[in-house]
């Protein structure tokens, strides 16, 4: 029994990584990707909104790729219920990642509705990557509160200073928004079946921008994840198949 408990959750155990590198680790990335809120100031500026409304996407919403993806789609004339749209579906990803930590950091119910704001996808990247749950609460805490001050902080500078500079598009700035997002995602795609699932997003995404309204193409491009899935599961099918032929082969043959 001892040891089937420990198999279940060995995070939960003490000891391992030091509090101290935990820290400095959570605080690399809150800090580095905090910085970035920057881009997004600018460019919800660029799109059009306020600088109360830019700040308010940061506070209320706090998850980049989803913020981008709405400021975007506005900026392209799209219709607001679409732009909405394209960013929930790129935010559901946090409902998943909420599933896991939450069994791995076991928080209060009191505070569960708190934490759930900071889960995204560096605080999950950080809290997986500790040995023990005292480790998974630290790394999730400290980059979230890193996170979630500079990024509101940047934002408000961002955007202070698109009103400033005027016209963002003479500037270039336009694309400093997406530039970040992709900086981010591509250390993300280590398997093959990621990098298919990115590379065909991008596919659909640009190859019906000039065809469907703004906003539009980012949901369309939400189906190369099924698509891709659906053609590993086939292959990996009939890979089995023939193996299990190549075995019932070898089998009827030594009978034989």
């Amino acid at each position: 029994m001892p040891e089937q408990t420990a198999s279940v959750d060995i995070r939960s155990k003490e000891g391992g990584k030091p509090d101290a590198a935990v820290i400095r680790d959570a605080l690399g990335v809150g800090v580095a990707v905090g910085l970035s809120g920057f881009a997004f100031g600018v460019t919800s500026a660029g799109s059009g909104l306020s600088v109360l409304q830019s700040c308010a996407l940061s506070l209320l919403v706090f998850t980049g790729a989803s913020q981008f993806a709405l400021v975007g789609a506005l900026a392209a004339g799209g219709n607001p219920f679409t732009a909405a749209a394209g960013a929930f579906f790129l935010g559901v990803r946090n409902a998943f990642y909420g599933l896991r930590l939450s069994q791995l950091l076991a928080l209060p119910r009191v505070v569960r509705p708190f934490a759930a704001q900071w889960v995204i996808d560096e605080t999950t990247a950080v809290a997986l990557a500790q040995p023990t749950r005292r480790a998974v609460r630290i790394g999730f805490g400290v980059t979230g509160l890193t996170l979630y001050v500079l990024w509101n902080l940047t934002t408000l500078v961002g955007a202070l200073g698109a009103e400033a500079i005027g016209d963002t598009d003479a500037w270039g700035l336009d694309a400093a928004g997406p530039a970040v997002f992709l900086a981010l995602l591509a250390p993300m795609l280590t398997s093959a079946t990621e990098r298919a699932v990115a590379g065909l997003a991008v596919l659909l995404g640009l190859g019906l921008l000039p065809v469907l309204p703004a906003g539009v193409p980012v949901l369309v491009a939400a189906l190369a994840a099924p698509v891709a899935l659906f053609v590993k599961g086939s292959v990996q099918r009939r890979r089995g198949g023939r193996v299990r032929g190549e075995d019932a082969n070898d089998v009827s043959g030594g009978e034989r």
